[in-house]
């Protein structure tokens, strides 16, 4: 069953002064099943932060819809949209967004508390999320008093502890050393494994092998698309190089490339 549908999507700016206009989303069409693990690649400009952005609901598309269980985010009214996306959504950042003058544990529950939480509720689901992202620890300290791949593993137990339908991961690993992002892949992984829905943009090769779908865009629509099927993260990452040498090379398609 699709968690989300994105369909005949089109973002189109106007420049300052109502100048030329950017058309940043084509005609972005895709839908991610419950429980998938999607990464979406592209080179910058291809429309993807436009994309995370109106998945998000922090931006509304100029045209077509954007579905999430049927509900469409481009509908939503203004005053509602915070508490909408506290509630359905979760989010992982590239720089971690922890608020510095607050623990990790009061970091983590905050959006317990902004859906008013009992304290019972919020422990509870705190500290099975926290051993198992091996944060236990780590709670009464401070973001500036961890380390980044712990920031992160922080961000992603506040993502996850509101149930959310779908997480939107934006350049998880980009801040990461090479050891915190395979730990942190791990845990989406993990996670992923439980049926939680992950929508991952990145341009690390390596980050994406570990999805199961992988999209790619060209000038604000889908080029391609690869499945993991059957193939180890090894084989994956060596088709993602492969497709994204093809993105690079202006008028060649997959197709021109394996013929």
């Amino acid at each position: 069953m699709s968690i989300l549908e994105v369909k005949n999507v089109r973002k189109v700016y106007t420049t300052r002064f109502g100048g030329a206009k950017v058309q940043a989303l084509v005609n972005m069409n895709f839908s991610v099943e419950q429980g998938e693990f999607v990464a979406i690649m592209g080179e910058s400009g291809s429309g993807k932060t436009t994309l995370l952005n109106i998945l998000a609901s922090l931006d509304k598309p100029t045209g077509g819809e954007v579905l999430l269980n049927g509900k469409d985010l481009t509908l939503i009214k203004e005053k509602e949209i915070s508490a909408f996306r506290r509630d359905n959504l979760g989010f992982v950042f590239q720089d971690f967004n922890l608020l510095d003058n607050f623990s990790l544990k009061d970091n983590i529950l905050l959006p317990l508390v902004l859906q008013g939480k009992v304290v019972e509720e919020m422990e509870k689901r705190l500290i099975p999320i926290a051993g198992r992202l091996g944060i236990m620890e780590l709670l009464a300290k401070y973001p500036y008093e961890v380390s980044g791949g712990q920031k992160q593993r922080t961000a992603v137990a506040r993502a996850i502890i509101t149930n959310p339908q779908l997480i939107l991961a934006d350049e998880p690993t980009g801040a990461l050393d090479s050891k915190a992002s395979t730990e942190l892949l791990k845990v989406f992984r993990e996670i992923n494994s439980d049926g939680q829905t992950i929508l991952m943009v990145t341009h690390s090769t390596k980050a994406a092998s570990h999805a199961n779908r992988i999209l790619f865009i060209k000038d604000g629509e889908v080029f391609h698309q690869i499945y993991r099927g059957n193939l180890t993260d090894e084989q994956l990452y060596v088709k993602i190089s492969d497709t994204l040498t093809v993105l690079t090379q202006k008028g060649n398609t997959v197709e021109e490339k394996r013929s």
